[in-house]
C-alpha cells in the first residue's frame, strides 16, 4: 500500500516531526511506502507532490491545527485524526487502516 500524510502540532515543533517520523517507521515496518510532508514552524517540508498523491492508495492527517492544502486529497481515502492518536500507536493506526482499505 502507497501511504501518504500530513502531520501539524499547535506548537509547530517536535510532535509535527515525531508523529511523522513514527507513521513512516510503522508504516515501512508494515511493509508499505509512506511519505509524510511536515507543515511546522519553518513551514511544509517533504512536500507531497501531485504524482505521491495520485500513486497513494490512503492519505493520514495527523494534526491539531489546520492544515493547507487538503483540498489536493479530493477524492482520496482519507484518516482525519488527531496528532496525539499516532503518538501513541502508530503501529494500531496502520493497522487499522490496512484493515479498512484492502489493496
Amino acid at each position: 500500500m502507497k501511504i501518504v500524510g500530513i502531520t501539524a502540532c499547535t506548537a509547530g515543533i517536535a510532535h509535527t516531526y515525531i508523529v511523522a517520523e513514527k507513521i513512516q517507521n510503522a508504516a515501512e515496518a508494515a511493509g508499505h511506502q509512506c511519505k509524510i510532508e511536515t507543515q511546522g514552524t519553518i513551514g511544509a517540508q517533504n512536500k507531497l507532490t501531485a504524482e505521491d498523491i495520485a500513486a497513494a492508495d490512503v492519505v493520514i492527517v495527523a494534526h491539531d491545527i489546520a492544515v493547507s492544502g487538503m483540498e489536493r486529497f479530493a477524492g482520496k481515502p482519507t484518516v482525519d485524526i488527531p496528532i496525539s492518536v499516532a503518538m501513541k500507536n502508530p503501529k494500531s493506526l496502520i493497522a487499522t487502516i490496512e484493515k479498512k482499505i484492502q489493496k
